[in-house]
This record gives C-alpha cells, sequence and structure tokens, in this order.
C-alpha cells in the first residue's frame, strides 16, 4: 500500500496539478520515509479528498507531488463518537489513538468527576491540541479518508445535554446488557468511556435519566486505555463498517 500523507489545501487539487508537502510533513516523507523521485503515494485533506500522486521532487523542505487520480468519500451520515474520560498519565491518549485506528467518527474529552487529570484553563486548549495531533497522526497511519474532530472538553451537564438527539452508550462492567446485542439504529452513536475508578454512581443516574443505556463488554473489567476501542471495534463490525 502506498504511503499515505495529509494537506490542508489539497481540498481544490485536480488531476494533472502539482502538490507541496511543506513543513514538518515535508520531512516526515522525505527523511523519515524515505520517499523517491518516480514513487506512487497518496494524500488527503482529510475531509474526504482523496489523491493519488507521483513524487517528482524531494527536499528535506518540500516534496512535489504530480496528482494522477482524485476521488471524494462523504461523511457518514451515522457517526460513532467516542467520549473518553480524561485519566492519568497517557492512558486517555492511548485510547484516543487507537479508537481514531479503528474508525471513530468523533472525540469529545469529558471531565469525570472521578478523572484525576484535570484540564483547566490553558491545559485545557494544551490538551485539545495535543489530543487533535494524536488523532491526526493516527488518521494517517490508518489511511483514513475523514480525519475526526476533536470537540471543546465536557463536563458531565454538558455530556447530558449532547445525549439529545444521540443514542448514548455508556460502558459499565456492571451492567446487563452486551454492547454485542445492541440492534444499531440510523442516528450518532454516543459511547461514553469512564476514567480509572470508574464512572460514578451519580453519574450514571444522570445518564440514564436522560435515556443512555448502559453496556457491558463481557465479564472483565477492562482499563480506560482499551475500553474504548474494545468497543469501537465491537461497534464497527455491527454497524456493518467491517
Amino acid at each position: 500500500m502506498a504511503l499515505h500523507f495529509l494537506v490542508d489545501s489539497c481540498t481544490d487539487a485536480t488531476v494533472g496539478d502539482v502538490i507541496e508537502l511543506k513543513g514538518a510533513e515535508a520531512k516526515h516523507a522525505a527523511v523519515v520515509r524515505r520517499v523517491r523521485v518516480g514513487e506512487d503515494i497518496t494524500i488527503g485533506d482529510g475531509r474526504g479528498v482523496w489523491l493519488e500522486g507521483e513524487v517528482r521532487d524531494v527536499s528535506p523542505s518540500r516534496v512535489e507531488v504530480t496528482i494522477t487520480a482524485r476521488s471524494a468519500s462523504d461523511a457518514p451520515d451515522a457517526r460513532l463518537i467516542l467520549v473518553q474520560a480524561l485519566a492519568k498519565g497517557d492512558r486517555d491518549e492511548l485510547a484516543v489513538q487507537a479508537a481514531c485506528e479503528l474508525g471513530v467518527d468523533e472525540v469529545v474529552p469529558w471531565q469525570a468527576s472521578r478523572s484525576v487529570s484535570r484540564w483547566e484553563g490553558t491545559k485545557a486548549v494544551k490538551g485539545r491540541e495535543r489530543w487533535s495531533s494524536i488523532v491526526r497522526e493516527a488518521a494517517k497511519q490508518a489511511h483514513r479518508v475523514w480525519v475526526p474532530p476533536v470537540a471543546e472538553p465536557v463536563t458531565t451537564s454538558q455530556l447530558v445535554s449532547r445525549a439529545d438527539g444521540a443514542r448514548m452508550l455508556v460502558l459499565d462492567p456492571n451492567a446487563t446488557a452486551k454492547l454485542s446485542e445492541i440492534a444499531p439504529d440510523d442516528g450518532d452513536l454516543l459511547l461514553v468511556v469512564g476514567p480509572e475508578g470508574g464512572i460514578a454512581p451519580e453519574e450514571l443516574e444522570r445518564f440514564e435519566a436522560a435515556g443512555a443505556e448502559r453496556v457491558r463488554l463481557g465479564d472483565t473489567v477492562l482499563r480506560t486505555s482499551t475500553a474504548g476501542p474494545a468497543a469501537i471495534a465491537v461497534l464497527s463490525a455491527t454497524l456493518g463498517r467491517w
């Protein structure tokens, strides 16, 4: 499979045009991946445009590519949204990375009551930027046509409000319903994953009052870094994406 790169400015490119990879993307292509003149690669804008091209010039600061084919894909009508609770260390980042590779369509950082990590002020801005960078690189690695957006961090109250108009599935190891038994519908699926120690009882009550469904993955308790990706894999199969 050809190497894949992301360029924000290639949305209007067509066959015969020359696209330039610049900055960090050019360095990654030339120095890390060592693309060569005449090599076939693919380029996307992260918003549905997919280009095939042939490398015609390479330098550490610029890679020129002649476009040989173009296609475009619509975003999915029913989206799979991961609501990932903030967690200590890099556990939430690992969850976000894997979930993006597995096909999630949006990521929502959640400041749960039991979250050890706290995003406040400039830390919230930097945290969202960090997650966006992780998502972009994971999408590029997975050759995804659409790069999932990372939403503004939400509180529990804001998350309850988001449940309006979407089907909310809350991962809870004590639930009786299995995630694999959920019948899909035509709307967005909002998958909620708690932090270390699980979701607080009062939060579960608020989610259920808003119409959320509690579901479990199996008989074991997974870490917050693996629960979300595991559930995304199950739902991808249920939705017929896999």
